[in-house]
């Protein structure tokens, strides 16, 4: 299986073009105000507009109202919502587009009941817990805590780099990886070498060379 590469946190439609055509599956664009990577719906809509064919757009949220989650989907064409808050399974749906659940995971964390109450979830992200910040604080857990089996997806995220994500593939088998830190030369902005390196990493992981 090859493990499918998120980049998030994009922030022009130049790193957007530079991440698409490096091969990255999809791409995040994240909603939620205090973030530094966050976008307002005119520079989404430009990122989304510059995007190649069959690349995914994931949209980032945290606890963000239904009508705001409407407005930006009225506004921009997303693949998939993705929240990052304290969101209930109920407050998930009902958008007409799948959705990933992200799960900040800690001692005593109990994984499998969690995905259990987000049966409707395409797929479970898991990052690493950290008070007070919902995501993205470019750090790594044990990946050794996490079951074996889930009843989906599994997305991998937290602190992930060229340096550890070969390790974190084989480790954990996961899906897909998530990264955005872990690729960028500043907050907001990709560096394409990071992300080239990246994805080799996750090619040899799965056992090919991506130059094949």
């Amino acid at each position: 299986m090859r493990t499918r590469v998120k980049v998030c946190g994009l922030t022009t439609v130049e790193d957007a073009l530079e991440v698409a055509a490096a091969g990255v599956d999809a791409v995040g664009l994240v909603f939620y105000p205090p973030s530094v990577r966050a976008l307002g719906l005119e520079q989404a809509q430009a990122i989304r507009a510059a995007l190649p064919p069959f690349v995914s757009v994931v949209g980032l949220f945290v606890d963000a109202s239904r009508d705001t989650i409407e407005r930006t989907l009225a506004a921009v064409s997303l693949d998939c919502l993705q929240f990052h808050g304290d969101e209930t399974a109920l407050d998930c749906v009902g958008y007409g587009v799948p959705y990933i659940k992200a799960a900040r995971v800690h001692e005593g964390f109990d994984l499998v009941q969690f995905a259990a109450r987000h049966e409707t979830a395409q797929g479970i992200l898991v990052d690493a817990f950290v008070p007070g910040l919902p995501g993205g604080t470019g750090q790594t857990f044990d990946w050794a805590v996490l079951p074996r089996r889930l009843p989906c997806p599994l997305v991998l995220s937290g602190g992930l780099t060229a340096h550890n994500v070969g390790e974190a593939v084989r480790t954990v088998h996961p899906w897909a990886v998530d990264v955005s830190s872990g690729v960028e030369r500043t907050p907001g902005r990709k560096d394409p070498l990071r992300v080239q390196h990246f994805l080799e990493a996750v090619a040899k992981a799965d056992g090919f060379d991506r130059e094949k």
